[in-house]
Protein backbone atom coordinates (compact mmCIF):
# COMPACT_ATOMS: atom_id res chain seq x y z
CA UNK A 1 0.00 0.00 0.00
CA UNK A 2 1.38 3.49 -0.75
CA UNK A 3 1.00 6.07 1.03
CA UNK A 4 0.87 10.19 -0.04
CA UNK A 5 2.58 12.39 2.02
CA UNK A 6 0.52 15.07 3.71
CA UNK A 7 0.94 18.16 2.30
CA UNK A 8 1.69 21.69 4.21
CA UNK A 9 -1.53 23.80 4.42
CA UNK A 10 -0.56 26.97 2.66
CA UNK A 11 0.40 30.04 4.99
CA UNK A 12 -2.26 33.00 5.86
CA UNK A 13 -0.73 36.06 6.04
CA UNK A 14 -0.99 37.68 9.57
CA UNK A 15 -3.66 40.28 9.41
CA UNK A 16 -2.59 44.06 10.57
CA UNK A 17 -4.70 43.90 12.94
CA UNK A 18 -3.48 40.95 14.45
CA UNK A 19 0.12 41.85 14.90
CA UNK A 20 -1.29 44.91 16.02
CA UNK A 21 -3.10 42.92 18.72
CA UNK A 22 0.39 41.18 19.74
CA UNK A 23 2.30 44.20 20.20
CA UNK A 24 -0.41 45.57 21.99
CA UNK A 25 -0.73 42.71 24.40
CA UNK A 26 2.81 42.74 24.82
CA UNK A 27 2.90 46.32 26.07
CA UNK A 28 -0.18 45.33 28.22
CA UNK A 29 2.28 42.78 29.87
CA UNK A 30 4.91 45.53 30.77
CA UNK A 31 3.23 47.40 32.38
CA UNK A 32 2.99 49.74 29.50
CA UNK A 33 -0.45 50.85 29.13
CA UNK A 34 -2.12 52.99 31.88
CA UNK A 35 -4.62 52.21 34.46
CA UNK A 36 -7.28 54.69 33.50
CA UNK A 37 -10.76 54.95 33.01
CA UNK A 38 -10.86 54.09 28.92
CA UNK A 39 -14.96 55.37 28.74
CA UNK A 40 -16.49 57.99 27.14
CA UNK A 41 -18.86 60.64 29.14
CA UNK A 42 -21.14 58.68 29.40
CA UNK A 43 -19.68 55.72 30.35
CA UNK A 44 -19.36 53.06 27.18
CA UNK A 45 -16.29 51.36 26.83
CA UNK A 46 -13.93 52.43 23.74
CA UNK A 47 -11.49 49.80 22.16
CA UNK A 48 -8.01 50.94 22.27
CA UNK A 49 -7.68 51.16 18.25
CA UNK A 50 -10.40 50.99 15.19
CA UNK A 51 -10.27 50.19 11.95
CA UNK A 52 -11.14 47.13 9.49
CA UNK A 53 -11.53 43.67 10.30
CA UNK A 54 -9.08 41.07 8.61
CA UNK A 55 -11.31 40.75 5.37
CA UNK A 56 -11.97 44.42 4.65
CA UNK A 57 -8.49 44.51 5.47
CA UNK A 58 -7.34 42.81 2.64
CA UNK A 59 -9.50 44.16 -0.27
CA UNK A 60 -8.61 47.71 1.18
CA UNK A 61 -5.51 48.35 -0.98
CA UNK A 62 -4.94 52.13 1.29
CA UNK A 63 -3.65 49.90 4.28
CA UNK A 64 -0.34 49.55 2.90
CA UNK A 65 -0.06 53.24 3.26
CA UNK A 66 -2.00 53.95 6.34
CA UNK A 67 -0.85 50.99 8.57
CA UNK A 68 -1.55 50.19 12.30
CA UNK A 69 -0.42 51.98 15.20
CA UNK A 70 2.86 50.77 15.93
CA UNK A 71 4.25 49.78 12.70
CA UNK A 72 5.46 50.87 9.32
CA UNK A 73 5.48 53.00 7.84
CA UNK A 74 3.57 54.82 10.99
CA UNK A 75 1.42 56.96 9.94
CA UNK A 76 -1.04 56.34 12.85
CA UNK A 77 1.74 56.41 15.31
CA UNK A 78 4.97 55.26 16.75
CA UNK A 79 3.16 53.00 19.31
CA UNK A 80 0.91 50.56 19.40
CA UNK A 81 -1.22 52.19 22.79
CA UNK A 82 -1.14 55.48 21.24
CA UNK A 83 -2.05 57.69 24.56
CA UNK A 84 -3.20 54.94 26.55
CA UNK A 85 0.61 53.87 26.95
CA UNK A 86 2.18 57.55 28.23
CA UNK A 87 0.47 60.65 27.10
CA UNK A 88 2.10 63.65 25.29
CA UNK A 89 4.59 65.80 27.55
CA UNK A 90 3.39 69.32 28.38
CA UNK A 91 6.34 70.96 28.03
CA UNK A 92 5.93 74.59 28.43
CA UNK A 93 7.80 77.45 26.83
CA UNK A 94 9.68 80.08 29.07
CA UNK A 95 12.13 82.30 29.76
CA UNK A 96 12.52 85.87 31.04
CA UNK A 97 14.47 88.39 32.13
CA UNK A 98 17.50 87.02 34.81
CA UNK A 99 18.06 83.39 35.26
CA UNK A 100 16.48 83.58 38.82
CA UNK A 101 13.20 85.02 37.25
CA UNK A 102 13.03 82.09 34.62
CA UNK A 103 13.35 79.65 37.84
CA UNK A 104 10.68 80.50 39.35
CA UNK A 105 8.34 80.36 36.25
CA UNK A 106 9.82 76.86 36.05
CA UNK A 107 8.78 75.96 39.31
CA UNK A 108 5.60 76.93 38.43
CA UNK A 109 5.06 75.05 35.76
CA UNK A 110 6.38 72.10 37.42
CA UNK A 111 4.07 72.41 40.59
CA UNK A 112 1.20 72.94 38.05
CA UNK A 113 1.58 69.66 35.93
CA UNK A 114 3.65 70.63 33.33
CA UNK A 115 6.30 67.24 32.75
CA UNK A 116 8.97 68.74 31.35
CA UNK A 117 11.03 72.40 30.55
CA UNK A 118 11.75 74.43 27.36
CA UNK A 119 14.03 77.35 27.66
CA UNK A 120 13.60 80.63 25.30
CA UNK A 121 16.70 82.54 25.33
CA UNK A 122 16.98 86.01 25.05
CA UNK A 123 17.79 87.65 21.77
CA UNK A 124 22.10 88.56 22.96
CA UNK A 125 22.07 84.69 23.72
CA UNK A 126 20.39 83.58 20.63
CA UNK A 127 23.29 85.64 18.84
CA UNK A 128 25.82 84.39 20.85
CA UNK A 129 26.80 87.66 22.68
CA UNK A 130 27.18 88.55 26.03
CA UNK A 131 24.61 90.55 27.82
CA UNK A 132 27.32 93.88 28.23
CA UNK A 133 28.32 93.77 24.38
CA UNK A 134 26.27 96.94 22.30
CA UNK A 135 25.01 95.01 20.50
CA UNK A 136 23.20 93.32 23.19
CA UNK A 137 21.99 97.07 24.39
CA UNK A 138 17.95 97.11 25.27
CA UNK A 139 17.46 93.19 24.56
CA UNK A 140 18.91 91.55 27.82
CA UNK A 141 16.04 89.38 29.16
CA UNK A 142 13.11 90.71 26.82
CA UNK A 143 12.44 87.74 24.73
CA UNK A 144 13.79 85.29 26.58
CA UNK A 145 16.33 84.57 29.38
CA UNK A 146 19.74 85.94 29.85
CA UNK A 147 22.71 83.29 29.87
CA UNK A 148 25.90 84.78 29.92
CA UNK A 149 28.08 81.73 31.19
CA UNK A 150 27.46 78.20 33.45
CA UNK A 151 26.86 80.11 36.28
CA UNK A 152 23.66 81.41 35.01
CA UNK A 153 22.45 78.14 33.63
CA UNK A 154 23.19 76.75 37.57
CA UNK A 155 20.81 79.25 38.92
CA UNK A 156 18.16 78.70 36.31
CA UNK A 157 18.16 74.68 37.26
CA UNK A 158 17.93 75.83 40.89
CA UNK A 159 16.62 72.68 43.06
CA UNK A 160 15.04 71.14 40.11
CA UNK A 161 17.52 68.09 39.32
CA UNK A 162 18.49 67.82 35.43
CA UNK A 163 18.86 64.04 36.35
CA UNK A 164 14.52 64.37 37.17
CA UNK A 165 13.26 66.20 34.58
CA UNK A 166 13.45 66.35 30.52
CA UNK A 167 14.50 69.86 29.33
CA UNK A 168 14.35 71.30 25.73
CA UNK A 169 16.40 74.48 24.98
CA UNK A 170 15.20 76.15 21.82
CA UNK A 171 18.72 77.75 20.26
CA UNK A 172 20.68 76.78 17.23
CA UNK A 173 23.63 78.91 16.61
CA UNK A 174 25.16 79.01 20.07
CA UNK A 175 23.53 75.69 20.55
CA UNK A 176 26.74 73.95 21.38
CA UNK A 177 28.19 76.37 24.10
CA UNK A 178 25.07 76.19 25.49
CA UNK A 179 24.79 73.02 25.91
CA UNK A 180 28.34 72.62 27.58
CA UNK A 181 26.92 75.23 29.95
CA UNK A 182 23.87 72.54 30.44
CA UNK A 183 26.14 70.05 31.19
CA UNK A 184 28.59 71.98 33.26
CA UNK A 185 25.68 72.78 35.41
CA UNK A 186 24.84 68.87 35.62
CA UNK A 187 28.10 68.46 37.13
CA UNK A 188 27.69 71.14 39.72
CA UNK A 189 24.36 69.61 41.05
CA UNK A 190 26.39 66.18 41.20
CA UNK A 191 24.49 65.10 38.67
CA UNK A 192 25.79 61.84 36.08
CA UNK A 193 25.62 63.90 32.66
CA UNK A 194 25.14 60.77 31.10
CA UNK A 195 21.89 59.95 32.05
CA UNK A 196 20.90 63.39 31.28
CA UNK A 197 17.54 63.58 28.61
CA UNK A 198 16.32 66.00 26.84
CA UNK A 199 16.86 68.47 23.04
CA UNK A 200 19.11 70.83 21.89
CA UNK A 201 17.11 72.86 18.64
CA UNK A 202 20.84 72.81 17.26
CA UNK A 203 19.41 73.21 13.40
CA UNK A 204 21.27 75.59 11.84
CA UNK A 205 19.27 74.64 8.38
CA UNK A 206 16.42 76.61 9.21
CA UNK A 207 18.32 79.41 10.61
CA UNK A 208 19.44 80.49 7.07
CA UNK A 209 15.96 79.25 5.81
CA UNK A 210 13.86 81.12 7.93
CA UNK A 211 15.15 82.58 11.44
CA UNK A 212 17.77 84.35 10.62
CA UNK A 213 19.95 83.22 13.39
CA UNK A 214 23.57 81.91 12.61
CA UNK A 215 26.71 82.88 13.57
CA UNK A 216 29.07 81.45 10.59
CA UNK A 217 28.81 79.98 7.31
CA UNK A 218 26.90 76.73 6.92
CA UNK A 219 29.81 74.78 6.88
CA UNK A 220 31.74 75.41 10.35
CA UNK A 221 28.09 75.12 12.08
CA UNK A 222 27.81 71.55 10.33
CA UNK A 223 30.98 70.75 12.06
CA UNK A 224 29.70 71.41 15.11
CA UNK A 225 26.23 69.94 14.63
CA UNK A 226 28.40 66.48 13.56
CA UNK A 227 30.57 66.74 16.56
CA UNK A 228 27.82 67.37 18.97
CA UNK A 229 25.99 64.02 17.22
CA UNK A 230 29.23 62.12 18.17
CA UNK A 231 29.84 62.71 21.44
CA UNK A 232 25.99 62.46 22.41
CA UNK A 233 25.98 59.28 20.40
CA UNK A 234 29.16 58.35 22.77
CA UNK A 235 28.71 59.75 25.89
CA UNK A 236 24.93 60.78 26.44
CA UNK A 237 22.89 58.09 24.60
CA UNK A 238 19.09 59.04 25.75
CA UNK A 239 19.89 63.07 24.88
CA UNK A 240 18.62 64.27 21.59
CA UNK A 241 21.41 66.64 20.36
CA UNK A 242 18.44 67.92 17.47
CA UNK A 243 15.97 68.68 16.96
CA UNK A 244 15.18 69.82 12.93
CA UNK A 245 12.49 72.51 13.09
CA UNK A 246 9.96 73.39 11.19
CA UNK A 247 8.34 75.54 13.61
CA UNK A 248 9.59 79.09 12.32
CA UNK A 249 9.91 77.98 8.77
CA UNK A 250 5.87 77.80 8.79
CA UNK A 251 5.76 81.04 11.25
CA UNK A 252 7.60 82.86 8.46
CA UNK A 253 4.85 82.21 6.16
CA UNK A 254 5.47 78.51 4.44
CA UNK A 255 2.27 76.44 3.70
CA UNK A 256 2.02 73.18 5.61
CA UNK A 257 3.68 71.39 2.49
CA UNK A 258 6.72 73.45 2.95
CA UNK A 259 6.73 73.19 6.26
CA UNK A 260 6.57 69.69 5.81
CA UNK A 261 9.24 69.46 3.38
CA UNK A 262 11.80 71.92 3.92
CA UNK A 263 11.88 70.48 7.68
CA UNK A 264 12.53 66.69 6.68
CA UNK A 265 14.65 67.88 3.65
CA UNK A 266 16.72 69.01 6.41
CA UNK A 267 16.37 66.21 8.60
CA UNK A 268 17.69 64.39 5.78
CA UNK A 269 20.52 66.36 5.62
CA UNK A 270 21.65 65.78 8.85
CA UNK A 271 21.22 62.31 8.30
CA UNK A 272 23.90 62.51 5.42
CA UNK A 273 25.93 64.33 7.81
CA UNK A 274 25.86 61.86 10.54
CA UNK A 275 26.67 59.29 7.77
CA UNK A 276 29.97 61.13 6.19
CA UNK A 277 30.97 60.99 9.92
CA UNK A 278 31.17 57.08 9.77
CA UNK A 279 27.69 57.05 12.18
CA UNK A 280 25.85 54.18 12.74
CA UNK A 281 22.03 55.42 11.29
CA UNK A 282 20.36 52.78 13.51
CA UNK A 283 22.48 54.48 16.49
CA UNK A 284 22.31 58.02 15.53
CA UNK A 285 18.87 58.69 14.20
CA UNK A 286 16.70 58.07 17.21
CA UNK A 287 18.75 60.94 18.53
CA UNK A 288 17.37 63.35 15.79
CA UNK A 289 13.47 64.58 16.44
CA UNK A 290 11.75 67.13 15.29
CA UNK A 291 9.33 70.68 16.03
CA UNK A 292 6.71 71.72 14.56
CA UNK A 293 3.92 73.78 14.10
CA UNK A 294 0.14 73.41 14.82
CA UNK A 295 -1.82 76.05 12.67
CA UNK A 296 -5.52 76.70 12.68
CA UNK A 297 -6.84 74.25 9.46
CA UNK A 298 -7.64 71.11 11.80
CA UNK A 299 -7.80 68.72 9.47
CA UNK A 300 -4.85 70.00 7.37
CA UNK A 301 -2.50 69.92 10.30
CA UNK A 302 -3.12 66.31 11.55
CA UNK A 303 -2.85 64.96 7.88
CA UNK A 304 0.62 66.94 8.01
CA UNK A 305 1.70 64.94 11.30
CA UNK A 306 0.72 61.28 9.44
CA UNK A 307 2.40 62.49 6.39
CA UNK A 308 5.50 63.33 8.21
CA UNK A 309 6.28 59.89 10.05
CA UNK A 310 5.37 58.42 7.32
CA UNK A 311 7.18 60.04 4.81
CA UNK A 312 10.42 59.65 7.26
CA UNK A 313 10.24 56.18 7.90
CA UNK A 314 10.60 55.71 4.42
CA UNK A 315 13.53 57.62 3.49
CA UNK A 316 15.15 56.28 6.41
CA UNK A 317 14.82 52.37 5.68
CA UNK A 318 15.01 52.54 1.68
CA UNK A 319 17.45 55.52 1.12
CA UNK A 320 19.33 55.38 4.01
CA UNK A 321 19.27 52.18 5.49
CA UNK A 322 17.78 52.01 8.61
CA UNK A 323 17.16 48.97 10.04
CA UNK A 324 15.36 49.15 13.36
CA UNK A 325 12.27 50.94 13.87
CA UNK A 326 13.68 53.37 16.98
CA UNK A 327 15.92 54.83 13.42
CA UNK A 328 12.77 54.63 11.28
CA UNK A 329 10.35 56.80 14.05
CA UNK A 330 9.86 60.24 13.27
CA UNK A 331 9.25 61.73 16.81
CA UNK A 332 7.94 65.17 17.10
CA UNK A 333 6.80 68.12 19.75
CA UNK A 334 4.61 70.55 18.69
CA UNK A 335 3.89 74.23 19.67
CA UNK A 336 0.66 76.25 18.41
CA UNK A 337 1.10 78.86 15.98
CA UNK A 338 2.12 81.91 17.15
CA UNK A 339 1.39 83.82 14.22
CA UNK A 340 -2.00 82.97 14.36
CA UNK A 341 -2.53 84.69 17.68
CA UNK A 342 -3.94 88.39 17.24
CA UNK A 343 -3.60 91.75 19.49
CA UNK A 344 -7.03 92.59 18.61
CA UNK A 345 -9.49 90.45 21.11
CA UNK A 346 -7.06 88.40 22.61
CA UNK A 347 -9.32 86.26 24.50
CA UNK A 348 -10.50 84.80 21.52
CA UNK A 349 -6.12 83.24 21.10
CA UNK A 350 -7.33 80.75 23.93
CA UNK A 351 -10.08 79.29 21.48
CA UNK A 352 -6.73 79.34 18.56
CA UNK A 353 -4.72 77.37 20.88
CA UNK A 354 -7.25 74.88 21.85
CA UNK A 355 -8.23 74.32 18.17
CA UNK A 356 -4.31 73.51 17.51
CA UNK A 357 -3.55 71.67 20.33
CA UNK A 358 -6.43 68.96 19.86
CA UNK A 359 -5.00 69.29 16.39
CA UNK A 360 -1.63 68.31 17.37
CA UNK A 361 -3.01 65.66 19.75
CA UNK A 362 -4.98 63.81 17.09
CA UNK A 363 -1.87 64.13 15.18
CA UNK A 364 0.03 62.01 17.36
CA UNK A 365 2.47 65.04 18.99
CA UNK A 366 4.99 63.56 21.21
CA UNK A 367 5.47 66.67 23.65
CA UNK A 368 3.32 70.04 23.30
CA UNK A 369 3.41 73.84 23.99
CA UNK A 370 0.49 75.76 24.23
CA UNK A 371 1.25 79.45 23.91
CA UNK A 372 -0.67 81.96 26.08
CA UNK A 373 -3.17 84.44 24.88
CA UNK A 374 -1.00 87.61 25.09
CA UNK A 375 1.93 86.66 23.52
CA UNK A 376 1.05 88.35 20.40
CA UNK A 377 1.96 91.73 22.82
CA UNK A 378 4.14 90.46 25.34
CA UNK A 379 6.06 87.38 27.31
CA UNK A 380 2.93 85.77 28.95
CA UNK A 381 1.60 86.46 32.19
CA UNK A 382 1.99 83.83 35.51
CA UNK A 383 -1.93 83.53 34.64
CA UNK A 384 -2.07 83.60 31.01
CA UNK A 385 0.87 80.83 31.53
CA UNK A 386 -1.09 79.05 33.70
CA UNK A 387 -4.58 79.17 30.79
CA UNK A 388 -2.03 77.89 28.26
CA UNK A 389 -0.75 74.88 30.27
CA UNK A 390 -4.59 73.98 31.45
CA UNK A 391 -5.44 74.21 28.13
CA UNK A 392 -3.07 71.22 27.43
CA UNK A 393 -4.76 69.37 30.42
CA UNK A 394 -8.39 69.62 29.81
CA UNK A 395 -7.90 68.37 26.60
CA UNK A 396 -5.67 65.44 27.94
CA UNK A 397 -8.27 64.73 31.35
CA UNK A 398 -11.52 65.80 29.84
CA UNK A 399 -12.36 65.17 26.18
CA UNK A 400 -11.78 61.57 25.88
CA UNK A 401 -9.12 61.87 22.95
CA UNK A 402 -6.47 60.21 24.48
CA UNK A 403 -8.36 56.67 24.64
CA UNK A 404 -7.82 55.55 21.11
CA UNK A 405 -4.67 55.35 19.11
CA UNK A 406 -5.17 57.52 15.69
CA UNK A 407 -8.89 57.99 16.01
CA UNK A 408 -9.25 59.93 12.38
CA UNK A 409 -7.39 57.03 11.05
CA UNK A 410 -9.65 55.94 7.99
CA UNK A 411 -11.19 58.97 7.30
CA UNK A 412 -11.69 59.47 3.68
CA UNK A 413 -11.02 63.18 4.21
CA UNK A 414 -8.04 62.71 6.30
CA UNK A 415 -6.17 60.16 4.41
CA UNK A 416 -7.19 61.72 1.09
CA UNK A 417 -5.57 65.24 2.88
CA UNK A 418 -2.40 62.70 3.90
CA UNK A 419 -1.97 61.38 0.82
CA UNK A 420 -1.58 64.95 -1.07
CA UNK A 421 0.51 66.91 1.71
CA UNK A 422 2.59 63.55 1.00
CA UNK A 423 2.69 63.95 -2.77
CA UNK A 424 3.54 67.91 -2.60
CA UNK A 425 6.35 67.12 -0.33
CA UNK A 426 7.91 64.52 -2.20
CA UNK A 427 8.18 67.31 -5.60
CA UNK A 428 9.54 69.59 -3.16
CA UNK A 429 12.58 66.97 -2.49
CA UNK A 430 12.93 66.58 -5.50
CA UNK A 431 13.95 70.06 -6.42
CA UNK A 432 15.76 70.34 -3.80
CA UNK A 433 17.72 66.91 -4.43
CA UNK A 434 18.52 68.16 -8.20
CA UNK A 435 19.82 71.12 -7.05
CA UNK A 436 22.10 69.52 -5.36
CA UNK A 437 22.86 67.31 -7.96
CA UNK A 438 23.73 70.28 -9.89
CA UNK A 439 26.25 70.97 -8.00
CA UNK A 440 27.59 67.77 -7.62
CA UNK A 441 28.09 67.43 -11.14
CA UNK A 442 29.74 70.59 -11.22
CA UNK A 443 32.46 69.39 -8.60
CA UNK A 444 34.70 67.57 -11.18
CA UNK A 445 37.32 66.60 -8.86
CA UNK A 446 35.02 65.14 -6.61
CA UNK A 447 36.61 67.18 -3.08
CA UNK A 448 33.03 67.18 -1.71
CA UNK A 449 31.02 64.13 -2.75
CA UNK A 450 32.24 61.71 -0.08
CA UNK A 451 31.63 64.77 2.63
CA UNK A 452 28.13 65.78 1.01
CA UNK A 453 24.77 64.02 0.32
CA UNK A 454 22.84 64.95 -2.25
CA UNK A 455 20.02 66.78 -0.10
CA UNK A 456 22.70 68.13 1.90
CA UNK A 457 24.36 69.64 -0.90
CA UNK A 458 20.46 71.07 -2.75
CA UNK A 459 19.86 72.81 1.07
CA UNK A 460 23.15 74.18 0.91
CA UNK A 461 22.49 75.05 -2.84
CA UNK A 462 18.83 76.55 -2.30
CA UNK A 463 20.31 78.65 0.51
CA UNK A 464 22.56 80.67 -1.60
CA UNK A 465 20.71 81.29 -4.34
CA UNK A 466 17.79 82.11 -1.85
CA UNK A 467 15.73 79.62 -3.24
CA UNK A 468 13.96 78.73 -0.03
CA UNK A 469 13.43 82.49 1.32
CA UNK A 470 11.65 83.28 -2.17
CA UNK A 471 9.10 80.24 -1.99
CA UNK A 472 8.65 81.25 1.63
CA UNK A 473 8.10 84.77 0.24
CA UNK A 474 5.29 83.71 -2.52
CA UNK A 475 3.49 82.06 -0.01
CA UNK A 476 3.15 84.42 2.32
CA UNK A 477 2.14 87.04 -0.17
CA UNK A 478 -0.52 84.52 -1.69
CA UNK A 479 -1.61 84.52 1.88
CA UNK A 480 -1.85 88.08 2.77
CA UNK A 481 -3.62 88.97 -0.49
CA UNK A 482 -6.48 86.54 0.41
CA UNK A 483 -6.62 88.16 3.69
CA UNK A 484 -6.97 91.52 2.59
CA UNK A 485 -9.96 90.61 -0.26
CA UNK A 486 -11.46 89.11 2.73
CA UNK A 487 -11.20 85.18 1.24
CA UNK A 488 -9.68 83.80 4.33
CA UNK A 489 -11.26 85.12 7.60
CA UNK A 490 -9.78 86.01 11.16
CA UNK A 491 -12.13 86.78 13.55
CA UNK A 492 -11.84 90.16 15.43
CA UNK A 493 -9.15 91.58 12.27
CA UNK A 494 -11.20 91.50 9.29
CA UNK A 495 -14.47 90.05 10.33
CA UNK A 496 -16.62 90.17 13.54
CA UNK A 497 -14.26 93.21 14.66
CA UNK A 498 -17.02 94.68 17.23
CA UNK A 499 -16.03 93.90 20.81
CA UNK A 500 -16.55 94.86 24.71
CA UNK A 501 -12.89 93.02 25.68
CA UNK A 502 -10.51 95.21 27.74
CA UNK A 503 -7.26 95.46 27.55
CA UNK A 504 -4.87 93.13 29.14
CA UNK A 505 -2.29 93.43 31.80
CA UNK A 506 0.90 92.06 30.30
CA UNK A 507 4.35 91.32 31.59
CA UNK A 508 7.13 94.03 31.41
CA UNK A 509 10.28 93.08 32.03
CA UNK A 510 12.04 96.10 33.43
CA UNK A 511 15.31 97.93 32.36
CA UNK A 512 16.79 96.55 36.10
CA UNK A 513 17.16 93.51 34.74
CA UNK A 514 19.69 94.18 32.16
CA UNK A 515 21.49 96.55 34.44
CA UNK A 516 21.74 93.86 36.82
CA UNK A 517 22.67 91.09 34.03
CA UNK A 518 25.67 93.15 33.07
CA UNK A 519 26.97 94.59 36.66
CA UNK A 520 26.78 90.76 37.76
CA UNK A 521 28.53 89.71 34.39
CA UNK A 522 31.35 92.45 35.28
CA UNK A 523 31.67 90.78 38.80
CA UNK A 524 31.80 87.47 37.73
CA UNK A 525 34.46 88.39 34.91
CA UNK A 526 36.82 89.90 37.80
CA UNK A 527 37.04 87.27 39.94
CA UNK A 528 37.89 84.63 37.83
CA UNK A 529 41.35 83.36 36.71
CA UNK A 530 41.66 85.03 33.22
CA UNK A 531 44.82 83.15 32.50
CA UNK A 532 42.94 80.23 32.76
CA UNK A 533 40.02 81.46 30.56
CA UNK A 534 42.89 82.28 28.27
CA UNK A 535 44.41 79.25 27.85
CA UNK A 536 41.48 77.33 27.35
CA UNK A 537 39.98 79.47 24.54
CA UNK A 538 43.44 79.70 22.78
CA UNK A 539 43.19 75.51 23.30
CA UNK A 540 39.75 75.26 21.53
CA UNK A 541 40.85 77.68 18.63
CA UNK A 542 43.97 74.95 18.06
CA UNK A 543 41.23 72.05 18.30
CA UNK A 544 39.07 74.31 15.29
CA UNK A 545 42.22 74.09 13.02
CA UNK A 546 42.20 69.99 13.31
CA UNK A 547 39.61 67.09 12.63
CA UNK A 548 39.56 66.62 16.34
CA UNK A 549 35.69 67.00 18.22
CA UNK A 550 35.08 70.46 19.31
CA UNK A 551 32.93 69.36 22.47
CA UNK A 552 35.47 68.88 25.35
CA UNK A 553 37.19 71.59 24.19
CA UNK A 554 34.62 74.31 24.32
CA UNK A 555 33.49 71.99 27.82
CA UNK A 556 37.06 73.30 29.56
CA UNK A 557 36.31 76.90 28.54
CA UNK A 558 33.04 77.01 30.04
CA UNK A 559 34.11 75.17 33.70
CA UNK A 560 36.20 78.05 33.55
CA UNK A 561 33.77 80.45 33.26
CA UNK A 562 34.60 81.50 29.21
CA UNK A 563 31.19 83.44 28.70
CA UNK A 564 28.92 82.99 25.80
CA UNK A 565 30.01 86.22 23.71
CA UNK A 566 33.88 84.72 24.59
CA UNK A 567 33.62 81.26 22.88
CA UNK A 568 31.18 82.74 20.04
CA UNK A 569 33.78 85.24 19.44
CA UNK A 570 36.85 83.52 19.22
CA UNK A 571 35.16 81.19 17.45
CA UNK A 572 34.13 83.98 14.74
CA UNK A 573 37.70 85.01 14.80
CA UNK A 574 38.73 81.36 12.91
CA UNK A 575 35.84 80.88 10.75
CA UNK A 576 34.36 84.43 10.24
CA UNK A 577 30.94 86.30 9.84
CA UNK A 578 28.08 85.13 7.70
CA UNK A 579 26.50 87.39 5.61
CA UNK A 580 23.05 86.39 3.77
CA UNK A 581 23.36 87.44 0.11
CA UNK A 582 21.56 90.31 -1.24
CA UNK A 583 17.68 88.90 -3.19
CA UNK A 584 16.01 91.60 -4.72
Amino acid sequence: MTTTAQQPEPSVPTSGRSRWQERYDDALAKGRVRDADFTTLSGVEVDPVYGPDAAAEAADERMERIGWPGEYPFTRGLYPTGYRGRAWTIRQFAGFGNAEQTNERYKMILRSGGGGLSVAFDMPTLMGRDSDEPLSLGEVGHCGVAIDSAVDMERLFKDIPLGDVTTSMTISGPAVPVFCMYLVAAERQGVDTGILNGTLQTDIFKEYIAQKEWLFAPEPHLRLIGDLMEYCSANIPAYKPLSVSGYHIREAGSTAAQELAFTLADGFGYVELGLSRGLDVDAFAPGLSFFFDSHLDFFEEIAKFRAARRIWARWMRDVYGAKTDKAQWLRFHTQTAGVSLTAQQPMNNVVRTSVEALAAVLGGTNSLHTNALDETLALPTEQSAEVALRTQQVIMEETGVVNVADPLGGSWYVEALTDKIEAEAEAIFEKIRSMGEKDRAADEDGEREHQIGPMTSGILRGIEDGWFMSEIAEAAFQYQVALEKGDKKVVGVNCHTESISSELEILRVSHEVERDQVRVLGERKAGRDDAAVRAALEHMVDVAATEDNMIPAMLDAVRVEATMGEICNTLRDVWGVYREPARF
